[in-house]
This record gives structure tokens, C-alpha cells and sequence, in this order.
């Protein structure tokens, strides 16, 4: 297959391409050129995505860099498409869907490298095949934030801007975010095939799947033997722990369509996402969603009905319908294990134990009647357990009801005394992050991007790539958000 040609001379900078996802052939993509991006000026560079990558730091620092990751220079051996899938969209069957708006330059050392806004595809869907500034910048810091606090996530090497107008809400600025990934197959990538009714390309990706990223699947004797199975179950159980993470760090989604679930257990597709100021388990992020179907609190669930989706989409492959659904049962079993886990963590406790559940429960049922601030409280806590001070009212003078909280402390206070005080401070303060992307900082970043000072946006990246470090000279950014931050709106357009 010829390589997909755009104006420049192809740059040679070093990457050891392999196009694995391309090997599948048209049935799956369509090869297609970055549409140029105009005057296009840096908004954001990750020193960490680019090393991941095998890519020269410093070479990301120059114009040849800045016209690549704008699409306006091809890369030596790479190879542009873009990917055909389809998916349920809010509960609904959305028909086929693919990469409106990013196109796939190839992979290299083992990463899928996708500009995000680089122009019009066959899978537009209307649209203009572009992001914009505050987009991108929003997914550029929210990518290697997560990456940073330990949760699968695909990574952002750069964002771009441009002048190059662009119309959503109101008009904005163009821009494209570099994303890697080992894969960026999704879900609706295996439900489009099958209700296509197009089976032998249905098992050619499942085989790709399997062989690139879950080869154990193929000695798995479980199912009798069934590969197909396994791999139901193996993304299953990525999927569960993966969830398990967003809830307790408190990060919403914001729209979970199975066309923007990773079948590695990735989060991809930050549109409208946020990290929780005030706990509320019934909080939308999502202006979009305005049946609050992607609710934080129904996050868990959801990704249990996207995987029965995913099963529905391998069912020619599995046949035995009893199979797939005891696949799919494991998820009952993996995700409360995996978010009782996370939870103890976050209390000092590096084993889970029966008598955690109520201290854990009655906790988040104090954090959410009094709308106490998640991130905060958590970080709070570990202080105080490290600390030992019992005059510190910091963590208490947080809620309203002190009588709740005060019967709460006495009961976890009792459970900590089993364990060296010492290891439980240090396992909270590697657990319960001092920074988050905070809707807020993420809206401060983007307004200074807006008028030209892209500085906002590099020291908060380098705070965020070590949130449970204190960073004293960026204090205010771990403090309570600012009273106008309760009216920005994120939608699907974000």
C-alpha cells in the first residue's frame, strides 16, 4: 500500500515505524493525508511523552517539529488514515462513526501516533475535521496528568495552534494535539464489523488484538480454550480497574460512548471531563448530557453496559452466549476489589480489610452531604496522619457537620493504630495527589494560551507530571477553586 502524500519533504527522525494497524488492510481505514494547518505556533510540548515516544527532546523544540505535529510535513516511513468504527452513543445505536478529526501517521516503537484536528475525513459526519485551542489544551494537560497519577491513559506529545478560524459555540482558534497510544482501537471498532455483518473482518481485528496486546489469550484454558472469551475477560478486567481509578480520584469522564472506550483499558477521548471540586456522587460534567446518563456515580455501571456491548460484538466469534456473559461476570468481582483497594490506599492501608467498608463509606457519605472539596480533603488527611498533631483542625474544619465527621475520625484513628503511623502517611501521600487538573486551571491555561503566554500551560504541565509533590511557588493551584469556576460548562464540543 502506497504511502499517503502531503506537500514538504518527508522528515527522517529516527522512529523505527511498524504500521502494525494499517497491515489490516482498507476494510478498516482510509488512507489519508493532514489537511495543512496554517501559521501554525507551539501551545505545548511533554519532555515525558517525547522520551516514551524514543523521540529527540530537543528536536520537538524546532520548526521541522512544529510543521509535522501541525500535519504540514510528512514523516519519513509514515503512513496516515484514518479508522473506520461505529458505536452507541448516550444509549443509542449511533451507526458508523470513525475518526472525524484525527488522522493515525503511523506507529513507531510501539506507539499509534494520531493528530487530533488535523482535518476533514470520510467519518466527519458534517463536522470540519478540526479542534480548537481550548480542546486541546484541555486534552494535552489532561493526558499526561492522568498518566502521571498512575491511571492508563493514551499520552499528549504537543498541541499546536493557529489563527485558522474555527466555528463551535462561537468562533475560536484552530489547533491539533499530538496523541500517542499503543493502540486507539476502540470498541465500536468490533461492534461496527458485526452489525455489518462483515464476521471475517470481525475476527482478523480480534486476532490483531489478541496477538499484538493479549497474547495469553491464546493458552488461556478457561472457556474451553475460546481465545475470543479471553479476550472478553481481559479487557473486562482492564476496563473495571481502570473505572476504579477514576472514582477515587474523582475524575468524570464525561461522555463514555463505546466508541470512546479503549479496548486496552486506556482513557482516551478527554471532550468534556473533569476532576471533581466538591464531592458529588450524582455530579454531570457533561453540559451535553442532559439526562445525566454519564453521571460520576453511574461511571462503574456504564462501563459494565459498554463491555456487554463489546460482548455482543464478539458473539460471532464466541458463539457459546453463556461464555460471554460469565466473561463479562467477572467485572462484578474485579471492580468493587479494585475500588476497595484504591480506597484503603487512600486511608493509609496497604491490604483491604472487612472493617475498612464502613470507614470507607461513611467517609464519602460525609464528603457528599457536606459538598466537601475531594481533592482536598484526601490530601489534608494525609498530612494529618503524618504530621500527629492533635491540635490540627485542618482536615475537621472542612465539614459542617463536626459531630459526623469527629465520630468518623474516632473510628478510623482506631483502625490506623494496627499499622505503623509512619508507612500509612507515606502510602497516602503517594496516593492522595496535591494537584489535579482542575476545570479552573485548566480555563487559566487556556485564557493566558489566548493572548499569546503559553508559560500558564508549561509550569502547570510540570506541576502535573508530579502531583503529589508539594510545589510551594504553585500553592494557590492545590487551594479551593475560585467562586467563577462553578460556571464554566464543558460539553461535547470541549
Amino acid at each position: 500500500m502506497p504511502i499517503s502524500s502531503y506537500p514538504g519533504d518527508p522528515l527522517d527522525v529516527g522512529l523505527a515505524w511498524n504500521h502494525r494497524f494499517a497491515s489490516l488492510g482498507e476494510d478498516f481505514f482510509t488512507p489519508l493525508s493532514p489537511s495543512p494547518l496554517p501559521a501554525p505556533y507551539w501551545a505545548g510540548r511533554s519532555t515525558s511523552a517525547a522520551h516514551a515516544l524514543g523521540l529527540d527532546p530537543a528536536w520537538l523544540q524546532s520548526s521541522d517539529a512544529l510543521q509535522a505535529f501541525s500535519g504540514n510535513r510528512p514523516l519519513q516511513g509514515g503512513l496516515s488514515l484514518a479508522s473506520v468504527y461505529s458505536g452507541h452513543q448516550f444509549g443509542v445505536w449511533a451507526g458508523q462513526l470513525g475518526d472525524g478529526r484525527a488522522i493515525l501517521l503511523g506507529d513507531a516503537n510501539g506507539w499509534e501516533i494520531q493528530l487530533k484536528g488535523a482535518g476533514l475525513t470520510p467519518y466527519s459526519r458534517m463536522g470540519d475535521g478540526r479542534a480548537v485551542l481550548r480542546s486541546s489544551i484541555r486534552e494535552f494537560l489532561a493526558s499526561e496528568a492522568m498518566h502521571a497519577l498512575g491511571i492508563p491513559t493514551s499520552r499528549a506529545l504537543c498541541v499546536t495552534g493557529s489563527p485558522a478560524p474555527v466555528r463551535r459555540e462561537e468562533i475560536e482558534t484552530a489547533a491539533v494535539v499530538t496523541r500517542l497510544a499503543p493502540s486507539f482501537i476502540r470498541f465500536g471498532h468490533f461492534e461496527h464489523f458485526c452489525h455489518h455483518g462483515l464476521h471475517d473482518q470481525l475476527k482478523v481485528l480480534a486476532d490483531f488484538v489478541i496477538d499484538q496486546f493479549y497474547p495469553a489469550c491464546r493458552t488461556d484454558a478457561r472457556w474451553g480454550g475460546n481465545p475470543y472469551v479471553s479476550l472478553l475477560a481481559a479487557v473486562t478486567e482492564r476496563t473495571a480497574e481502570m473505572v476504579a481509578q477514576w472514582q477515587a480520584v474523582g475524575f468524570c469522564h464525561g461522555v463514555m460512548n463505546t466508541d470512546n472506550m479503549s479496548i486496552l483499558g486506556l482513557t482516551i477521548d478527554y471532550g468534556p471531563f473533569q476532576f471533581m471540586d466538591a464531592y458529588d456522587p450524582d455530579h454531570i460534567c457533561n453540559h451535553s448530557d442532559h439526562q445525566g446518563r454519564y453521571a460520576f456515580y453511574k461511571q462503574p455501571n456504564i462501563a459494565y453496559w459498554n463491555l456487554f456491548c463489546l460482548g455482543q460484538a464478539l458473539m460471532p466469534l464466541i458463539d457459546a452466549q453463556e461464555d460471554a456473559i460469565a466473561a463479562l461476570e467477572i467485572y462484578k468481582d474485579i471492580y468493587p476489589r479494585a475500588v476497595a483497594r484504591r480506597m484503603a490506599a487512600k486511608l493509609g492501608f496497604s491490604e483491604t480489610a472487612e472493617a475498612q467498608v464502613p470507614v470507607i463509606e461513611g467517609i464519602l457519605k460525609l464528603l457528599a452531604a457536606d459538598k466537601v472539596d475531594f481533592t482536598i480533603f484526601w490530601r489534608r488527611l494525609s498530612l494529618w496522619v503524618r504530621e500527629q498533631r492533635a491540635d490540627d483542625d485542618t482536615v475537621r474544619d472542612l465539614f459542617l457537620d463536626r459531630a459526623g465527621f469527629d465520630a468518623w475520625l474516632l473510628s478510623y484513628s482506631e483502625l490506623l493504630a494496627q499499622i505503623p503511623r509512619g508507612l500509612a502517611a507515606d502510602l497516602m501521600q503517594k496516593t492522595n495527589p496535591a494537584f489535579v487538573l482542575r476545570n479552573h486551571l485548566g480555563e487559566e491555561a487556556i485564557q493566558a494560551a489566548r493572548a499569546g503566554d503559553f508559560t500558564v500551560v508549561a509550569d502547570l504541565l510540570k506541576v502535573l507530571e508530579r502531583p503529589y509533590d508539594e510545589h510551594p511557588e504553585h500553592a494557590a493551584w492545590a487551594d479551593f477553586p475560585p467562586d467563577w469556576a462553578n460556571q464554566i460548562a464543558i460539553s461535547c464540543s470541549s
